[in-house]
């Protein structure tokens, strides 16, 4: 009864655990009373029951069930084989839905299949069972190779790029960082104490100014000889501003009173400066002048000019004018030839005369036309030459001998050469210097006034020094258009360079050393840095305002027993730093006699100590170096990719022995030098209520944080 009202309501029942078979005599033999929760619980999910095995024979679980079954209800014959054939239909639809889920498993397979091939576009074929279709297609391994072959064109040329960078960091040397301080010993030199001639120049093309150096020593014969006579050797060191390692060094025949670099023997590299400009004239017949590359310097002796190549130091060209008596002036081209030329002074032939002016070719060294020879009234300190470019592009040298006078390019080259034809620039005239020239009796405009001797003569340019008398149209250009400072024994003066009226004049004791141009007030107009006797052992350091020739600031030291122009560094603010050497402040309002003799006793070596002053602290010095050495010169090497300089100085440094002493050349970091400087307060103390003092932290923090830069 039983399984006919199974078949009747075509109720699930359970399968067995091994066959999958539906039994319903076990589904009516369940234990649980509650029947509807018994149809819910066996329901079959997807015609497969809770075994994976698929047989066709009855489990031992079943027929044990099914028997006792048997026994106890006496099922009869005919009610078994209705279930019997019950069964084989229902196997049949169980052995159908297995070869269906079969099929479906194949499929998803065959799938994932076409999905790992769809790089190369292709499905993959399959004509046999799961995996014979991928192995044995030809176009699939078309497609792998293919894309072997691309990954190892991307991987091959990375690797390789990797291995050369790693080999460029542990094999190649790097670029030296930024220098802190080195120093160098040149040997000794015969010629007493007495300033060497400097020049800076990048001769390494590294970015970097190197230096150039004159130095006189003492031959081995005359050190190992009793003998009076004494043998010296003249020369010209190259060092490296990186490092001070000697780039080379050139014997000369005697003592180099100037180094001057940017000398130009060539047109640029442009391919404008190529050709024949501004008047120049060339025959038919005539070459070009070779192109310039290397750095050029000009070496000036008491008799020799020899221009020499910056890079290797070899001689150029060279030519023996006569006696000199100055460094050389660039010019613009006046013989055609497409070449600035030079100008300098010598001493007459005729010995009647006073001086005399001569015009060279920079590209040859050859003399052009003849000396011009000159008569003054005064006599004195050589002053100049200069080269002045007036607002209506005339131009005019300034000269003089304890005086300044000026003289047309004009006139100059028209008397040497002995032409008429001229370039058409130099022919430019400007009518206020013109209407000057025809008060005077003679060719010569007279440009100082007042019976003092005039002692220095410099453009009014922030960061113009000594060592700074360069040859390239940059450093002409800049000292050739602005106004004067003309320095007199007691006086101080800046002259306009458009009327050359005195714009203000400044008594004052005498001036120890040319004074150096900086920006301190930043009103655009360059300040001047003087030192000057203020008492018996006492120098004064003031700035005087370039405007007006007002006190901008002032101090008082120990002096140092030196005479050594100070220097200026200009920052990206506008304003500059100003470098000078003195001995220790001298507190104010106090008993200067005291401090003075207390100072330093006759048996004490004297200490000279470089300061740095900057206008924002005009309060704080911050001392840079100290020295028991005496300094002879000094100048400033801009690193503009570090945006930092370097102060060189040249020191005499005494030996043991009762030989000269021994030169020494330092260069020192600005930036690693403020970084260990000592602060040093000018004044008095704070007192309360008034402004509170900057720190210690503070001040270093700024003068660290000081970005410098070229002029």
């Amino acid at each position: 009864m039983a399984a006919a009202l199974s078949r009747a309501l075509k109720l699930p029942g359970k399968k067995g655990s091994e066959l999958g078979e539906y039994d319903p005599l076990t589904q009516a033999d369940s234990e649980d009373d509650s029947e509807e929760d018994d149809l819910v619980l066996n329901y079959p999910r997807n015609g497969l029951g809770r075994s994976n095995n698929m047989g066709t024979g009855t489990s031992d679980s079943r027929s044990s069930r099914g028997s006792r079954f048997i026994q106890e209800q006496g099922v009869e014959e005919d009610e078994e084989e209705e279930e019997d054939e019950w069964r084989e239909r229902h196997r049949g639809k169980i052995r159908q839905e297995t070869e269906d889920g079969e099929s479906r498993q194949y499929w998803s397979q065959r799938e994932m299949g076409r999905d790992a091939t769809s790089d190369d576009g292709e499905a993959m074929r399959s004509t046999g069972g799961v995996g014979m279709g991928s192995e044995c297609d030809p176009e699939g391994k078309k497609a792998r190779m293919k894309g072997a072959l691309r990954n190892a064109a991307f991987l091959v040329p990375l690797c390789s790029a990797m291995i050369v960078v790693l080999l460029c960091a542990f094999l190649l040397p790097c670029q030296q960082g930024d220098p802190d301080s080195w120093e160098r010993e040149l040997g000794g030199d015969a010629g007493g104490v007495s300033s060497l001639p400097l020049a800076l120049w990048d001769l390494d093309n590294d970015g970097i100014e190197d230096i150039l150096i004159g130095v006189t020593q003492l031959s081995n014969d005359s050190q190992g000889s009793s003998s009076q006579v004494i043998s010296k050797e003249y020369s010209v060191v190259a060092l490296s501003a990186t490092s001070g390692t000697m780039l080379w060094r050139r014997p000369l025949r005697e003592p180099v009173m100037s180094v001057q670099c940017g000398l130009q023997t060539g047109p640029a590299l442009s391919g404008a400066a190529a050709h024949p400009v501004d008047g120049a004239h060339w025959g038919p017949q005539a070459q070009s002048p070779p192109l310039q590359s290397d750095p050029v310097c000009l070496l000036v002796g008491s008799s020799h000019l020899t221009a020499i190549n910056g890079t290797s130091g070899k001689t150029l060209w060279s030519a023996t004018p006569g006696d000199i008596e100055s460094p050389a002036v660039s010019l613009p081209d006046v013989d055609g030839d497409s070449v600035p030329d030079l100008l300098i002074v010598t001493l007459p032939e005729d010995h009647v005369s006073d001086l005399s002016l001569v015009l060279l070719s920079a590209r040859k060294g050859t003399q052009i036309g003849h000396p011009v020879t000159f008569n003054l009234t005064a006599q004195g300190k050589l002053i100049g030459p200069l080269l002045h470019e007036t607002r209506v592009g005339a131009y005019y040298i300034l000269f003089g001998l304890g005086t300044v006078e000026a003289v047309s390019l004009r006139d100059i080259y028209l008397k040497a050469s002995g032409e008429k034809a001229i370039d058409p620039k130099l022919r430019v005239k400007d009518p206020q210097w013109e209407m000057l020239m025809k008060t005077n009796s003679s060719s010569l405009i007279h440009i100082s006034s007042g019976t003092e001797q005039v002692r220095f003569l410099l453009p009014l340019v922030a960061g113009l020094c000594n060592n700074h008398n360069n040859l390239d149209a940059l450093s002409s250009m800049n000292s050739s258009q602005s106004d004067w400072v003309v320095v007199c024994e007691s006086r101080l003066a800046v002259l306009k360079e458009k009327d050359t009226l005195t714009v203000w004049t400044l008594n004052s004791s005498a001036i120890h050393s040319r004074p150096s141009p900086g920006q301190f007030n930043g009103d655009g107009i360059p300040d001047v840095l003087i030192q000057l006797s203020a008492a018996a052992g006492v120098r004064k350091v003031q700035i005087i305002d370039g405007a007006n020739g007002h006190s901008l600031w002032e101090a008082e030291f120990v002096c140092p027993r030196l005479v050594l122009e100070g220097s200026s560094v200009m920052t990206t603010s506008g304003q500059s730093v100003f470098l000078f050497w003195a001995g220790d402040p001298l507190r104010p309002q106090r008993n200067i006699t005291k401090q003075v003799s207390t100072a330093s006793t006759p048996t004490d070596p004297v200490v000279r100590k470089l300061f740095m002053l900057h206008p924002t602290y005009p309060t704080i010095l911050l001392e840079l170096a100290s020295t028991t050495d005496t300094v002879l010169s000094a100048a400033v090497s801009y690193e503009e990719q570090w945006k930092d300089a370097a102060y060189i100085t040249v020191f005499s440094r005494p030996t043991s022995g009762l030989g000269p002493g021994t030169r020494v050349v330092k260069s020192l970091s600005l930036k690693a030098a403020i970084a260990g400087g000592l602060i040093r307060r000018l004044g008095e103390e704070s007192k309360a209520g008034g402004p509170v003092r900057p720190g210690p932290f503070e001040i270093k923090k700024f003068f660290k944080q000081l970005p410098f830069k070229h002029q």
